[in-house]
């Protein structure tokens, strides 16, 4: 432990010193020309895409709207702030944090404490929100363990809501040019979108806004550059919706500019523009149904009663205007792990190294293990947030349940399966001696298919052959990444799962679908209506209706729960969210929720959320696809293009304060 605090002192004096050195704190507006081209964003996503001849095709469209679209920095501000409770026992370090992967931070911990990994467990059990920030480990995660081994006593660090917004990660500020060139009809010969965002002198982090204008929209020339200019700053880092979230707003309010050039209704724009097929990849999409989507947030919201003409239509004093938006974010999923153990009184239990960060991971996993276990839900107990558990995927990416559901589910019925093959080849079992194919379950018994009456419950053959459970691991290895998943350690519990899985019916199924010819994404449409006071230039949100293509939706109420706050996420970047920083120092302001504004209670109009619910078999067995984030994508643009129809003013500049409609 000497070294790795001589280390840190060390790294601690370099930093220092290299934020000294630093020029006087300035804003990103201020050092546009220092700007400079990253190599790669996140996970190696790529920063500069091209195809066709954009700038061409966009200086000879006879149609152009070129127009610059600014977001501020924002702050997760999770209720539950950050903290870690640390405890040694001698050499065995355990430690209970607030994250978004127990096994990251266990992985950390053991290369920079300098200890083996199997040393290390990592407890995070129910967490309070992340939103991206708890994806990362900051200070308090580093620093409780070292402070407890300094003073041989268990530490407990949480960090205050002030120490939140200096020290763990914040969306950065983005400057996003926006150029589309059209045909009369209004179909798409050029997409250009050029974003600079900051980053720090010590590390680097691209927002990739321009990522969902890569394949949203048809069009034959496409243009879509990332440039960071360093600031003296901490270190931005994921923000739910990274990239997408400032992103579709810079581009959505950009189509609805286009929209009223050409005198086209801005949802049939994007029905003509439509993709039927992500064009920079050159592959179907796993399933898409954004027509609906469009089609029934229209009706539902009543579409029809929008005026084309902005600030024509009222309500009393209030200017009333409509505004829509499309919605989109990745499907993704990773390779995961799950045990599965059935015992002998009939009730089960599923490990895996997963968590639930308020987004009801427990609940959807349960019903999953119980469809499988063919058991009541009250029946399953799904256990999550230990780091001594399975591996399972990280919060972040929209991936749990397409990551974690399948190894969840095929992990129980592999413990079925033995449970079948028990009693078929048991002479004294009324269904010895029938094939597997022949029998299934139901609701803690076994049958035959063709003879429901030749039954026998778990607990009977269990009983019968003296065994207290019967337990079996499933891996599944498929990932909507390009990267291939490591081999897991020989002789590791990972690598045992990998042994087994190569048995397990269920993941054999799973991973012999070909989807290499096929592009995951989620899709939606998001249709707001405001009131503006034409006098005070207040906004009140009256209506949001969003329309979600997810896949399977696997349980309606955390999922309408997850939409309703990612459209809340965006009222707060829309209207009032943003952080100030000391132009002198660089600390931030507005560093507690007295004075950086998010939305309260009063500020929440009425939501309907509807879901297209069509299963998308390609990505996983259970058909579903993430939904954490895409709530987000989209909201903020149709908020400000409603502020728009109601006012006949254009703020291309978040957020949108009464400031900006009566000046």
């Amino acid at each position: 432990m000497a070294e790795t605090f001589e280390q840190a002192e060390q790294a601690a004096a370099l930093i220092k010193v290299t934020y000294e050195e630093q020029p006087a704190i300035v804003g990103l507006e201020e050092n546009l020309t220092s700007a400079y081209k990253p190599a790669a964003g996140l996970g190696g996503a790529a920063t500069q895409v091209t195809r066709g001849e954009a700038e061409a095709a966009f200086q000879s469209a006879a149609v152009r709207s070129e127009q610059t679209y600014t977001t501020p920095v924002y702050h997760h501000n999770a209720m539950e702030p950050h903290a870690t409770i640390a405890q040694w026992e001698g050499d065995k370090l355990t430690v209970y944090d607030a994250t978004q992967s127990v096994m990251g931070v266990k992985g950390l911990l053991s290369v920079t404490l300098g200890i083996p990994a199997e040393n290390v467990q990592v407890y995070a059990l129910y967490i309070g929100g992340g939103f991206g920030s708890k994806g990362f480990t900051w200070a308090n995660t580093l620093l409780a363990p070292m402070a407890a081994k300094q003073f041989d006593r268990p530490v407990k660090l949480v960090l205050s809501r002030q120490q939140v917004f200096s020290t763990a990660g914040r969306r950065t500020q983005t400057v996003q040019k926006v150029s589309l060139g059209a045909d009369s009809t209004g179909k798409l010969a050029a997409v250009k979108h050029a974003t600079i965002s900051e980053t720090s002198f010590v590390d680097e982090f691209v927002e990739t806004a321009g990522v969902a204008t890569t394949m949203l929209y048809s069009t034959p020339n496409l243009d879509v550059s990332h440039e960071l200019v360093r600031l003296n700053r901490g270190t931005p880092c994921p923000t739910r919706a990274p990239g997408e979230a400032p992103g579709t707003f810079a581009l959505e309010v950009a189509m609805d500019e286009l929209a009223e050039q050409l005198k086209i209704d801005p949802a049939q724009l994007r029905l003509i523009n439509h993709a039927d097929m992500e064009e920079q990849k050159k592959k179907q999409f796993s399933e898409k149904s954004l027509k609906e989507c469009y089609q029934k947030g229209a009706e539902v919201i009543g579409w029809k009663n929008r005026k084309a003409e902005p600030g024509t239509l009222r309500e009393g004093n209030y200017l009333v205007g409509y505004g829509m938006a499309t919605a989109t974010y990745p499907a993704n999923r990773s390779a995961s792990t799950a045990k599965a153990t059935l015992f002998a009184d009939g009730h089960a239990e599923i490990l895996c190294g997963t968590q639930d960060i308020g987004t009801g991971t427990y609940t959807v996993m349960t019903q999953v293990a119980a469809d499988a276990f063919a058991l009541p839900p009250e029946k399953v107990k799904v256990k999550l947030g230990d780091s001594s558990y399975p591996k399972g995927a990280q919060s972040g990416g929209s991936q749990v349940s397409a990551s974690v559901g399948p190894p969840i589910r095929a992990a129980a019925l592999g413990a079925i399966s033995k449970l079948i093959r028990l009693a078929i080849a048991d002479p004294s079992s009324p269904l010895h001696g029938y094939k597997e194919e022949e029998i299934m379950a139901d609701n803690g018994k076994i049958h035959l298919i063709k003879e429901p009456g030749r039954v026998e419950t778990y607990v009977q053959i269990m009983n019968r052959k003296g065994l207290d459970k019967l337990e079996a691991q499933a891996k599944t290895n498929v990932s909507t990444r390009p990267s291939t998943p490591a081999p897991a350690p020989a002789g590791s519990p990972e690598a045992k799962a990998e042994e087994e899985s190569k048995a397990n019916k269920a993941v054999q199924e799973d991973e012999k679908m070909d989807r290499k010819d096929y592009a995951f994404h989620s899709f939606g449409a998001h249709f707001v209506k405001v009131l503006v006071d034409p006098d005070l230039g207040m906004i009140k949100i009256d209506r949001i209706v969003g329309v979600m293509d997810i896949g399977t939706v696997m349980n309606l109420k955390t999922a309408t729960n997850q939409i309703m706050g990612g459209m809340i996420f965006g009222i707060g970047m829309a209207l009032m969210e943003n952080t100030q920083y000391d132009p002198n120092n660089g600390r931030v302001v507005t560093r507690d929720l007295a004075q950086y504004l998010v939305p309260v209670h009063a500020d929440i109009p009425e939501i309907e959320v509807h879901f297209i619910n069509k299963p998308d078999t390609f990505i996983s067995p259970i058909g579903a696809r993430g939904i954490g984030e895409i709530g987000i994508t989209g909201i903020t643009a149709a908020i400000a293009n409603a502020v728009y129809n109601a006012t006949g003013k254009r703020v291309r500049d978040l957020p949108i304060t009464p400031d900006k409609l009566i000046s």
